[in-house]
């Protein structure tokens, strides 16, 4: 079971509808495969990827939300104070992930900022710890993969979702699952 005493919630900067909604949807996806709580997002709020994410919620279960915050610096600013909780940046700039991660497990409430367009400088700025994942350009999806694999140590492969209609069945040779209800 994933460790109760640590959560994750994802804060995804500027999502452009007509442009991010793949992306967007596919970084909430990740997201909850790998143990994160739930997503605000800031930008363009987009009806569609809320509740494509209730539909999945649903048939696939857990307690997974998608949230629209329409100022991410207010909201950044507001929840750190709120919560206690620290804020890590993953970017391709910053501390070397491997270096930062013990430091990271230790805080018990993380909020992972990713973007999509250019990061704003104040997310440098904002951030207990900015987290290089890779020192090379890459995607959103890809850095909070990475990160929540590595921050999880890989108990997300082991985590059940409460309330699930549907399982996947590992199948060497195709495409199966496992009708819960």
């Amino acid at each position: 079971m994933m460790n109760e005493k640590r959560a994750v919630f994802v804060l995804r900067v500027g999502h452009r509808i007509g442009r991010d909604e793949r992306a967007s949807t596919h970084l909430c996806l990740a997201a909850r495969a790998l143990g994160a709580n739930g997503i605000y997002y800031s930008g363009q709020k987009d009806e569609g990827i809320e509740e494509s994410m209730r539909k999945v919620v649903e048939r696939w279960g857990g307690d997974f939300f998608v949230k629209y915050v329409k100022e991410w610096k207010g909201f950044l600013k507001k929840w750190k104070e709120e919560t206690g909780g620290k804020v890590v940046h993953l970017t391709m700039y910053g501390e070397e992930i491997g270096g930062a991660l013990e430091r990271i497990r230790r805080f018990p409430l993380v909020l992972a900022v990713v973007g999509g367009a250019k990061m704003p400088p104040e997310a440098f700025s904002l951030a207990e710890v900015n987290v290089s994942v890779g020192s090379q350009p890459h995607s959103e999806i890809a850095a909070l993969a990475v990160f929540l694999d590595r921050y999880f140590e890989g108990e997300w492969e082991r985590k059940g979702f409460v309330g699930a209609r549907l399982r996947v069945k590992p199948n060497k040779n195709g495409k199966s699952f496992i009708d819960v209800e």
